[in-house]
């Protein structure tokens, strides 16, 4: 037996990068009448928040919840969890995120996406980058346009959305939405760096960011009282 300090990241990867696309390709091809209004969905999300930043966004919850529900069950459920048995426990968290997006989308005072500071600001920049250059990442590395990742219809670009939606939001379920998509990204980014991809950057920036935001608000709110 080779002495464990031989092995190197990629020796742990249950999959090769070309099957790893190739679900993506499938997915793609099963949904495609989906993505544009997947798409669309998004755009309505910024254009609301950008012309009425002050008015209730419980529907935004609503739509995020059963976004997650849909790409937990499509993707990871039914594809991911066929080249990686450790999605099997991830899964069932997707499930969870919703749930906890549709109640603080419905109890009052639960989601408000009203936060206009530098970390707010940032998260949006961050979200219109999941939803608006996700998808042209393709021919930039080098793979075909079929494998593209779509929002609500892939698993990255639908929690870097959340994420950045998320950093612009108040509410008193906040600290309960941020784990498991941070968790997601850091995942999905070490994966991505594990078979050397070059987009393996973004996800893992998103997580930086969220948690530079998050302590920065920490350190605001304690020098205030």
């Amino acid at each position: 037996m080779s002495e464990w300090w031989t092995y190197r990241p990629e020796d742990f990867l249950l999959f090769s990068p070309r099957v790893y696309w190739r679900m993506f390709e499938l997915q793609n091809e099963a949904l495609w009448s989906l993505h544009l209004v997947t798409v669309a969905a998004g755009l309505a999300i910024f254009m609301f928040l950008l012309r009425r930043p002050n008015r209730d966004s419980g529907w935004i919850g609503l739509l995020l919840a059963a976004l997650w529900v849909f790409v937990g069950w499509t993707f990871l459920w039914n594809r991911y969890v066929a080249i990686n048995w450790a999605i099997f426990y991830v899964a069932p968290l997707f499930a969870f995120q919703a749930v906890v997006l549709l109640i603080a989308a419905i109890m009052p005072g639960g989601l408000r996406l009203d936060r206009r500071d530098v970390a707010g600001w940032t998260g949006l920049l961050f979200a219109a980058a999941g939803l608006v250059l996700y998808p042209l990442f393709p021919p930039l590395v080098g793979r075909p346009w079929t494998s593209a990742e779509v929002f609500g219809i892939a698993p990255d670009p639908t929690v870097i959305v959340t994420l950045g939606l998320l950093l612009a939001a108040r509410g008193k379920l906040l600290p309960l939405l941020f784990p498991i998509p941070s968790l997601w990204c850091l995942l999905s980014g070490v994966t991505l760096w594990t078979m050397d991809d070059r987009q393996a950057w973004l996800p893992l920036v998103m997580v930086a960011i969220v948690l530079a935001a998050l302590g920065l608000r920490s350190l605001i709110r304690r020098s205030a009282s």
